[in-house]
């Protein structure tokens, strides 16, 4: 397929059009489906298949659809409009609420990074047994080079730079079901709803907080204004088909990757002794299924934490930006939500949980990015032709009714604790 994209490459500008294919155009779902396959995944997809086999696999089914809906609306309010999401709320809260906002917003920004720190941390001990505290800062220093490929070299080569970590990580957690033993007979059992007590619905929660992520909401509609800008209004169709390929084609990645985590997990995982971290998990990985399947899971998890780790930082400046209206330099920003993530290692507490948990925090944010967007993207003042049909806006209603409804009830058992 090919695009007129003039508007799209050079927004405004008049003349001589130029045609470029749609894969050119491909990219910025590309970086936001990292945010889909970070360290919180990996600890919360492990735990899930070594705790309860192929019993959550229809939580990473349903997440990921939900996310092809979200990331899709996300980035048609971005090209629609010609602003974030963090802009638009921006532009329509007083200031007491945009810094109520923001303080949540942010909360969500450190919980993405404790994830993403932590896993780049346990990645480098498994790899070269660094110190956790040391591969912390090696993770931050190196999402910060990654970050400067965007801010010296522009935003494509920066997604060329993603898009490759993204594959990668989808080799290095994909490689384990090539001499895996699944059973797929359970495993597409597995797609049927149900739980098993209130630690499944935690994992769930987590689950669902590790795919459908807040920060990915954000920054999807930020990373559409930073490629295309304002697009003018012939340009927008074009813009939004090549969005859907976009969308569609890296999520399905994202969510392959997921499932084959927990695939793995519950085939070569389940009752085996110390599959309670991700450092132990690797272990019986290696042993069971050779040094090879090893050292790709290793190196899958690194690309996973220094690719989300600069993708995560890149969403905060967003958020910052939107809400607080103040341009802070990358390094404040990635300072802020790197040092909680620094704090747990220094502390020693248990990173495996640390990262579970973290994606419960992400979560509970995730209504808190769904709403707004939803209401943004049905409203016409913002969206004109382009706001949500009938169907779209029920769809993207009850995918937050869902959330909400997991999470009051994760609220409720965790208050009562009931097992």
């Amino acid at each position: 397929m090919d695009v007129d994209s003039s508007a799209a490459v050079h927004p405004g500008r008049r003349g001589r059009k130029k045609r470029i294919s749609t894969v050119a155009l491909l990219g910025p779902a590309f970086v936001a489906a990292i945010a889909y396959v970070d360290p919180g995944n990996v600890a919360a997809n492990l735990t899930a298949g070594a705790e309860y086999g192929y019993l959550l696999v229809w939580v990473l089914v349903a997440a990921n659809l939900i996310a092809v809906l979200v990331q899709y609306l996300s980035s048609k309010l971005g090209l629609v409009s010609g602003k974030s999401l963090p802009s638009l709320l921006g532009d329509r809260l007083s200031r007491r609420s945009r810094l109520a906002y923001w303080s949540q917003a942010e909360i969500v920004a450190i919980a993405t990074d404790l994830a993403e720190v932590i896993g780049g941390a346990i990645a480098l001990k498994i790899l070269f047994d660094l110190p956790l505290l040391l591969g912390g800062i090696i993770v931050g220093a190196v999402s910060l080079f990654l970050l400067s490929i965007q801010s010296t070299r522009g935003q494509r080569p920066f997604e060329t730079v993603i898009i490759a970590l993204l594959a990668i990580i989808a080799i290095g957690f994909l490689a384990g079901l090539v001499v895996g033993d699944v059973n797929w007979g359970q495993a597409a059992g597995g797609i049927v709803p149900r739980l098993e007590g209130t630690n499944s619905v935690v994992l769930a929660a987590s689950m669902l907080g590790a795919t459908v992520m807040p920060h990915a909401i954000y920054l999807h509609s930020a990373l559409s204004v930073d490629r295309h800008g304002s697009a003018s209004r012939a340009s927008i169709p074009r813009l939004l088909r090549a969005s859907r390929w976009d969308v569609v084609l890296s999520l399905v990645i994202a969510g392959s990757v997921n499932i084959a985590m927990l695939l793995l997990a519950a085939a070569s995982l389940r009752g085996q002794d110390g599959t309670d971290t991700i450092e132990g998990a690797h272990s019986v990985v290696t042993a069971n299924l050779g040094e090879v399947v090893g050292l790709f899971f290793g190196i899958g998890l690194l690309a996973s934490g220094l690719a989300s780790s600069a993708v995560g930082s890149y969403a905060g400046a967003s958020i910052m930006q939107g809400l607080l209206r103040l341009d802070v330099p990358i390094v404040w920003q990635r300072a802020v939500t790197m040092i909680p993530a620094l704090i747990v290692l220094a502390i020693g507490a248990d990173p495996t949980w640390s990262l579970v948990l973290s994606q419960v925090v992400l979560s509970l944010g995730i209504p808190f990015a769904m709403i707004p967007l939803v209401r943004l993207t049905m409203d016409r003042s913002v969206m004109g032709r382009y706001a949500n049909s009938r169907g779209i806006t029920i769809a993207a209603n009850a995918a937050s009714g869902l959330i909400i409804v997991l999470n009051v009830v994760l609220l409720v058992l965790l208050a009562l604790g009931l097992d």
